[in-house]
């Protein structure tokens, strides 16, 4: 144990049986690994207690905190950092060597940020979008906020797309984590159609334009601009195809810069069934007060 990285590592799982073997052995070489599962019904846990992971039964009230936040609310740390690893990503040697030359250097930022080498109809994407989240953080300086989205329809016990905030300052990595995107496509755009139903709901309350997240400046920057800009699905797809040279990534950087596209198109319309029914609802309770009213005279 002397020679181990000094973090808990985080994998929450519901039936991974496909990634866990090769999740766990990227993480090898970190102190203590907790496998989180959500009531798996395959080998998920039988492999990942096998392996010599810690595997704890999660059962999602309905309320907050969420899994993520969870995790740090009650799991048995050893460690004071924590890296969150999900079951169909993989840390790559380089990111693991780097985290241990961090620590071993003794002067350490509360959160740090990984960028994500996405792996998309079996090519590793080299361009378009690239996605960074705050993965390795101290337990005690980093908190998942409550957004409002307990009422978004098909949306799980996870935190959505958003990142952990952190009291102090935070950091990049330079070295990655491999990000398998799905098991097939059917399960990448069943994913991503749960994921637009959660954002459409969060964009209609405003939730999404709560900035105080921890992120990368330039991000945030970002974010605020995205936020307020028309047409999200056509900028989504001129981003990473254009500006990020997604088309160098040949057919696959095209198919996942129109998919992009097509996740922001989902929540536009979605957003739109949501201000209808809104709407609807305000009309038939004005209804109802004006027919009271009348009632009553």
């Amino acid at each position: 144990m002397e020679n181990k990285i000094p973090v808990s590592v985080i994998i929450m799982t519901k039936n991974e049986e496909k990634n866990i073997r090769k999740c766990i052995t990227s993480v090898s070489e970190f102190a203590e690994v907790f496998v989180v599962d959500s009531g798996s019904t395959d080998r998920t846990t039988e492999i990942a207690s096998n392996m010599g992971a810690n595997v704890v039964d999660f059962r999602w009230n309905g309320q907050y905190p969420k899994k993520k936040q969870w995790c740090l609310d009650y799991l048995p740390f050893q460690h004071e950092y924590v890296l969150y690893v999900d079951a169909d990503e993989e840390v790559t040697s380089q990111l693991a060597q780097e985290i241990r030359t961090t620590f071993r250097k003794g002067t350490l930022s509360n959160g740090y940020f990984v960028g994500f080498d996405l792996v998309f109809m079996n090519k590793v994407l080299k361009y378009g979008h690239r996605m960074y989240k705050l993965v390795l953080l101290n337990r005690h300086k980093g908190k998942f906020l409550d957004y409002n989205d307990l009422n978004a329809s098909n949306m799980w016990e996870v935190e959505g797309h958003y990142q952990p905030q952190i009291e102090g300052d935070t950091a990049v990595l330079k070295g990655s984590m491999v990000h398998y995107d799905h098991d097939s496509l059917f399960d990448y755009f069943a994913k991503h159609n749960r994921y637009s139903d959660w954002e459409a709901v969060v964009r209609s309350n405003g939730a999404m334009s709560n900035l105080n997240e921890s992120q990368i400046f330039i991000r945030t920057f970002q974010k605020r601009i995205f936020n307020r800009i028309p047409m999200k699905w056509l900028v989504s797809f001129l981003h990473s195809y254009i500006i990020k040279l997604g088309f160098l990534d040949g057919s696959a950087g095209f198919h996942y810069a129109f998919a992009r596209c097509m996740y922001y198109w989902q929540i536009g319309i979605k957003m739109k069934e949501i201000e209808f029914h809104q709407n609807q609802q305000q009309r038939m309770k004005l209804e109802s007060e004006l027919r009271k009213a009348q009632e009553g005279i």
